[in-house]
């Protein structure tokens, strides 16, 4: 049992955590007319569409790349499978909108693709077509090619655990290798194919960074719009409201598609799936193949980011760059920390009482991780800024004073929109170390007079140091590369890598944003090695 301080305290912190969620589902009951019939004359069914369309369109490419790579990797061995495996995680660590910055600056009119074919070929402009990166497609390409690692993660596994009885079976039915995944890997897959993809338009949605750079209209850079070009908050809020719907939508969608779709291995213990050998040139046509999402989701973009940052070596010892660096660091680091020990707490409440008053608190406080940070940012805005005008009003009644912006303006929004937002990512850390502590080591604990907290500071703490170390550095990332949540609420005068990365990318100034984006990504490469080592553990029987 728990005592009942600790349930309440806890109970109280994730309901606290829920207020930004509740805060943007509640701005519906107050009807702003005129702003919808405006929005609805104008430019909603755009903010509808390409968001759908962008959505759609990068499930569809993340499913295709990721369950191909997948199946190749877990049924083929071929030359260089065994490092493959691992670099065609490398994409997660650019995010989306460094991303588009890259390729904007490789295949834009100046850039080095076009100058190069106009040097070839002797053509002026306006003698030859070349796609427009700037746009709905170029945005979905973009995104597709850093999420479908979400995809091919779990598809890999879901092909590696599936049985040698199943080719066995397939073959007896005289099934070609073909048909046996078209008719039995794939459908058997399909589940964990579908989440990942899920995954990936979750992402997509919630992106503003690439679209905005992008000029492509969606949800999100339509809250920007209506909050800072209107002036609406309110306004920004009932759109974060709809963008937040259709997150639910997807999620419940997600779970219906996959309501009958159950598979069990039966026996004792599976059948490991031997890779079939492919030699010779049909290997090497397999490595390409698979090398090609790296070579162009992060082989390409890293090359041009390192390329412009020799440009600007002299920035790596400015002020302003170490600044950012400090600024960056910090505000990851507090974020991290806090979000990190309110994950062991939750954890350790949810492992004491499965009562629902503590569960459910504790779940709607981990959702943030599916909405997307401009939403977050709204929701934590709009109760601070009405708790800092309380406040400022009771304190020149009473004392005659003006205390000013002393939440909304300041660090602590942006930190508890960062706690909201990345809950999920450590409190899944946490939880999956303490399935590994056998109760019977509390009953003992309790039993030589600890208390509950007690048995958490002297027992569970020392014994999840690795978990809460991988909260740690996954959340440290994460708010690293976090942009929209960022630019809305960063105090005034207070810059981090990612915002100053877009402010230089917007201003077309590519190569002087190099130098802060190329610092996101090898900070993020740490969290991809740690997880490719985690792949390889955890499927080391399979290989």
């Amino acid at each position: 049992m728990t005592s009942p301080l600790f349930s309440r305290t806890v109970t109280l912190l994730a309901l606290l955590l829920a207020v930004p969620v509740l805060v943007i589902l509640g701005s519906l009951v107050t009807p702003q007319p005129e702003l919808w019939t405006h929005l609805l004359d104008t430019v909603l069914a755009d903010y509808v569409i390409n968001s759908l369309v962008l959505a759609l369109g990068v499930g569809v490419f993340t499913a295709a790349i990721g369950t191909f790579t997948a199946w190749t990797v877990a049924r083929y061995q071929f030359v260089g499978r065994t490092l493959v495996q691992w670099l065609l995680l490398l994409p997660m660590a650019i995010p989306a909108y460094i991303m588009a910055y890259s390729y904007t600056g490789l295949l834009d009119f100046a850039g080095p693709v076009q100058s190069q074919l106009r040097l070839w070929f002797h053509w002026s402009y306006g003698d030859y077509y070349f796609p427009e990166i700037r746009s709905l497609p170029g945005a979905i390409l973009m995104l597709s090619l850093v999420l479908y690692p979400y995809v091919y993660m779990l598809a890999r596994t879901a092909f590696r655990q599936q049985s040698g009885s199943l080719l066995e079976a397939s073959r007896t039915l005289g099934l070609t290798p073909r048909q046996h995944f078209w008719r039995v890997a794939l459908p058997v897959a399909r589940p964990a194919i579908l989440t990942g993809a899920a995954l990936a338009m979750m992402e997509a949605l919630a992106d503003y960074g690439t679209v905005q750079y992008f000029g492509v209209t969606t949800f999100t850079t339509g809250i920007f719009r209506t909050w800072f070009g209107m002036g609406n908050q309110l306004g920004a809020a009932q759109l974060s409201a709809l963008l937040c719907s259709f997150v639910l939508l997807l999620l419940y969608l997600e779970q219906w598609s996959r309501r009958k779709l159950k598979f069990y291995q039966q026996g004792q213990k599976q059948q490991e799936q031997s890779r079939q050998p492919v030699q010779g040139g049909a290997g090497v046509r397999l490595l390409l193949l698979c090398l090609s999402p790296v070579i162009f989701g992060f082989l390409l973009p890293a090359l041009q980011l390192v390329g412009w940052a020799l440009e600007r070596l002299e920035q790596l010892w400015s002020a302003d760059f170490i600044q950012l660096l400090i600024n960056s660091f910090s505000l990851a680091a507090l974020t991290a920390v806090v979000t990190a020990s309110l994950a062991i707490c939750f954890a350790y409440a949810k492992r004491l009482s499965g009562h629902w008053s503590l569960v459910l608190p504790v779940r709607v406080a981990a959702m943030g991780y599916a909405l997307p940070g401009t939403v977050i940012a709204i929701g934590v805005m709009i109760p601070l800024a009405a708790l800092d005008n309380s406040i400022d009003l009771w304190a020149e009644q009473q004392f005659g004073i003006r205390t000013g912006l002393l939440l909304s303006g300041t660090l602590v929004a942006l930190v508890l929109a960062y706690t909201v937002r990345f809950m999920a990512v450590a409190l899944h850390s946490v939880e999956a170390g303490l399935m590994q502590i056998t109760p019977s080591m509390d009953n003992a604990a309790r039993s030589l007079g600890e208390s509950p907290v007690g048995v958490l500071r002297r027992v569970h703490v020392p014994l999840l140091r690795a978990s809460v170390l991988s909260a740690l550095l996954l959340v440290f990332v994460d708010v690293l590369k976090e942009l929209p949540a960022t630019l809305l609420l960063r105090p005034f005068n207070f810059n981090t890598l990612s915002v100053r990365s877009y402010e230089l990318a917007s201003d077309e100034r590519l190569a002087d944003a190099a130098l802060p984006a190329l610092a996101i990504v090898l900070i993020g490469l740490i969290p991809v090695i740690l997880l490719s080592r985690a792949l390889d553990r955890s499927n080391r029987g399979a290989t």
